[in-house]
């Protein structure tokens, strides 16, 4: 595997040689070109921004009217739901809930999605009879792993196949970056490692969800995090998974940082910004 070569990652890291400019052409029929050149698409979101949903999902339509038959995987299940989502797609929904509505409820998703943008892949899947797939690691699975270390969840296998125990620290670091980052660069220092274990977790669980998909194709609906190049979801896949997968990000236009951003994905694309309150505002600063 890859990562075994630790300076061939280390160098990764340090400079992907991936994609180029921010695209400005975001749009079904561009988004949906880009999907179509690999069998595994890694589909980065924003996770509130409507824009993206509405396109993302009309660009999978036209996918899947074109003759592709991909699982679709989400982010937003956690993958011990899988059994619930199966079951509740052969029953009869209660009255006045769609069989779609019926099996995000059994399914039991983790508060904070915004199902109103996520329940369209569910029905288109069900519409065309796709596999959906409960990718994720569930809050409480990363929490042990951020406080117990990854023993907490991944077997003896699991944690040698992946060097969890030994992982480079360039990806640490980028990891414990990226949380920072996220939380407007106030999040106490002492917290930083612990939570960049529970997002690496993340990326290996949405990989091994993905995996058994590969041969039919699969779409994985997930956070521009998880789907970029150097430390994301493809860091858990070996060179002949990553010949099949391409990663697309989309990424709200912004006042700077965009086209760094885009060399972390295969393809990405400039999209409107959803209008939201200050998310800084409630984080108290940095201790």
């Amino acid at each position: 595997m890859r990562r075994i070569l630790a300076p061939l990652i280390a160098a990764a890291l340090a400079a992907p040689a991936l994609a180029g400019a921010l695209r400005e052409d975001f749009g079904e029929q561009a988004l949906a070109q880009e999907m179509a050149r690999r069998p595994v698409v890694l589909l980065g979101e924003v996770h509130d921004n409507a824009a993206q949903h509405a396109v993302r999902v009309a660009a999978v339509r036209r996918l899947v009217a074109g003759g592709a038959r991909p699982a679709i995987a989400f982010e937003q299940f956690d993958r011990e739901r899988q059994a619930d989502i199966d079951r509740a797609r052969g029953e009869t929904p209660p009255p006045g809930s769609t069989v779609a509505e019926h099996l995000i409820a059994q399914a039991r998703p983790a508060r904070g999605w915004d199902w109103r943008l996520y329940r369209p892949f569910v029905e288109l899947a069900l519409e065309y009879e796709l596999p959906i797939v409960a990718a994720n690691l569930s809050r409480a699975e990363a929490m042990r792993v951020a406080t117990h270390g990854f023993a907490a969840v991944f077997d003896d296998g699991a944690r040698e196949r992946f060097a969890l125990d030994a992982l480079p620290p360039p990806l640490l670091a980028a990891h414990e970056q990226a949380v920072d980052d996220g939380h407007c660069n106030r999040m106490p220092a002492e917290a930083l490692p612990a939570m960049a274990r529970a997002q690496i977790a993340r990326d290996l669980v949405l990989a091994q969800s993905i995996r058994p998909y590969f041969a039919r194709g699969v779409v994985l609906l997930t956070g521009n995090g998880h789907a970029r190049n150097d430390i994301g979801v493809p860091f858990f896949l070996d060179d002949a998974e990553r010949a099949r997968v391409i990663t697309i990000g989309l990424l709200e236009r912004g006042p700077a940082g965009e086209e760094d951003w885009a060399q972390r994905f295969d393809v990405a694309f400039g999209t409107p910004v959803q209008p939201r309150e200050d998310p800084c505002a409630t984080i108290p600063p940095r201790r």
